[in-house]
């Protein structure tokens, strides 16, 4: 109520995002909880909420951003560095992994981590904690968000076969503490994404894993890795699932970057390897390989006929979204995080 009265107005796609527009220049207010952040091209109207907001709440300054909920901001000529080495770091002291042996990716290619009779039960608690603070740790780090997927599905009955899936992951941590997200200048602000699936990699129940990034000017902004709600029937449903998740984080995006003033004026790409997926997309003939995702093509469709994106081919070698939905070889891992723009400014030359 106070940022309203101050005439701010509440975000539609983020409602702990407050705006206020005034005299082409946008102010931001972005909270949670107790901690804010305010940034903006006006600086008139930031000193103005400063002191406002001095006056209605019992309040601290605490300058130019480097800390926000654990996470790390550093600035360079190069960009904006975000990163939380010392929760990795933290982390790695709290479970004595401080001088564990290095693994080189989060999670062993062709695992068959599920759910079998036989398995050995590890410490329940032990194990979800763990799991919790790396799911926290995944906010900056989507090079672990397919592991972190993996073993956050076994909370209710780990076995040590998940425990140790979990130790990887850490040792994968103390091989890059330091891994974090450069935002650049590129020149625009195009709205991109790619979408991608594993088809039945759950050896449990045999659905897929769905994955995505999404990108804004160039900077890896959003991304995804989770577990499809039912069993795909082929390779080109799950994919089209996939597709469909993507493009609401493209529509998503593209609305709150509205919000903010600097409305997209290009079409939005949806990159993806499969190409019956894609002609699902554009083929309105309804079929027995297509009827069961009717809902999912109506959608998609209607968005290519309107321009809002387009979904142009990739080569699987180039499909960035394979960290996301499996475990894959080491070099193609390493090769994708530097597409990505994940780096380590902490990590020596």
């Amino acid at each position: 109520m106070a940022m309203k009265n101050n005439g701010f107005k509440q975000c539609n796609s983020d409602h702990t995002l407050f705006l206020k527009h005034r005299k082409g220049k946008v102010t931001t207010l972005i909270i949670y909880v107790d901690d804010m952040i305010i940034t903006g091209n006006d600086k008139q109207e930031i000193s103005q909420l400063q002191d406002y907001l001095a006056t209605e709440f019992e309040m601290k300054d605490l300058g130019g951003l480097k800390y926000f909920l654990g996470i790390k901001v550093a600035r360079s000529q190069q960009g904006i560095f975000l990163s939380q080495r010392k929760y990795v770091l933290d982390l790695l002291t709290d479970t004595g992994m401080l001088d564990c042996k290095l693994a080189d990716t989060p999670i062993v290619q062709n695992h068959h981590l599920g759910e079998y009779p036989d398995q050995v039960p590890t410490n329940k608690e032990r194990y979800q904690r763990l799991v919790g603070r790396l799911i926290y740790l995944s906010h900056t780090r989507p090079d672990i968000a397919y592991a972190v997927s993996v073993v956050s599905q076994i909370m209710h009955s780990p076995s040590e076969d998940h425990m140790n899936a979990v130790l990887r992951i850490l040792r994968y941590l103390k091989f890059a503490p330091g891994k974090g997200l450069m935002f650049s200048k590129h020149g625009h602000l195009n709205i991109d994404g790619y979408s991608d699936a594993d088809w039945a990699g759950n050896v449990t129940y045999r659905k897929s894993t769905s994955g995505y990034f999404t990108f804004m000017g160039g900077n890896l902004v959003t991304w995804r890795s989770k577990k499809q709600n039912v069993v795909a029937l082929s390779s080109a449903e799950a994919e089209f699932r996939g597709m469909t998740k993507g493009i609401c984080e493209l529509l998503w995006l593209r609305k709150l970057l509205t919000e903010l003033g600097y409305k997209p004026t290009s079409t939005m790409n949806l990159f993806c390897d499969n190409k019956a997926a894609i002609a699902i997309a554009h083929n309105p003939v309804q079929h027995d390989r297509t009827k069961h995702v009717e809902v999912d093509q109506h959608f998609i469709k209607q968005k290519l006929e309107a321009k809002v994106f387009q979904c142009p081919f990739v080569k699987s070698e180039d499909q960035l979204v394979d960290i996301l939905t499996k475990a894959i070889s080491s070099k193609a891992f390493h090769n994708s995080l530097n597409q990505l723009g994940i780096g380590d400014i902490y990590a020596p030359m």
